[in-house]
């Protein structure tokens, strides 16, 4: 249902539309002060671009909750530490059954609403994370999910099949030789073959 005019409340004093508070879903989430309406651009996810070597030199940002990092994936090569120059982007909580999404645009991330969002509701999207090994019931809950939407999958961690899931630098890598080898196939055929 779209967020009619009459219908959206008036901005807050400060003329913020999110704050970050206390969350029913896990520590800290972002709220919504008034009405969004689907496609509004909220905020943009930032803080130190660095490489994913020295991502992996940082990890874990607290020893105590190692899978509990501010990163987001920008590419195969960067990645954003948003506990280092990060906004209040950093505080939004994953969900199964989100109401934004990240949106790349240029290696900068933007948070989009992907629906109608109502004053006082909390933000989430997708986290999407993927791990390289094998999913198991062990890893899946190193990673657990809080969100309590009908279709949770128990996890942060998203299909590694999913066509939007991001890809880390070793999946890339991966796809990248198995494309060179299709594509040197393809040319060591003679004419006759390659009918």
């Amino acid at each position: 249902m779209p967020v009619s005019s009459s219908s959206r409340q008036t901005p807050s004093a400060s003329g913020k539309r999110i704050q970050v508070r206390r969350s029913g879903v896990h520590g800290k989430g972002v709220f919504a002060l008034q009405d969004i309406a689907e496609g509004e651009t909220l905020i943009e996810y930032v803080g130190e671009v660095i490489s994913w070597e020295e991502a992996q030199d940082r990890h874990p940002h607290d020893p105590n909750d190692p899978n509990h990092t501010f990163y987001f994936h920008v590419n195969e090569d960067r990645v954003i530490d948003a506990l280092h120059g990060g906004n209040s982007s950093r505080w939004i909580n994953h969900s199964c059954d989100a109401n934004c999404e990240a949106d790349e645009s240029n290696d900068r991330i933007f948070i989009k609403a992907i629906r109608n969002i109502h004053a006082g509701e909390e933000l989430n999207y997708d986290y999407g994370l993927i791990i390289d090994e094998p999913y198991t019931k062990k890893l899946k809950a190193e990673y657990p999910c809080w969100c309590g939407s009908a279709n949770c999958r128990g996890t942060l961690l998203s299909p590694k099949e999913r066509k939007d899931t991001p890809k880390t630098p070793s999946q890339k890598k991966s796809k990248a030789k198995d494309k060179d080898k299709k594509k040197s196939s393809k040319t060591d055929k003679t004419p006759s073959q390659k009918k």
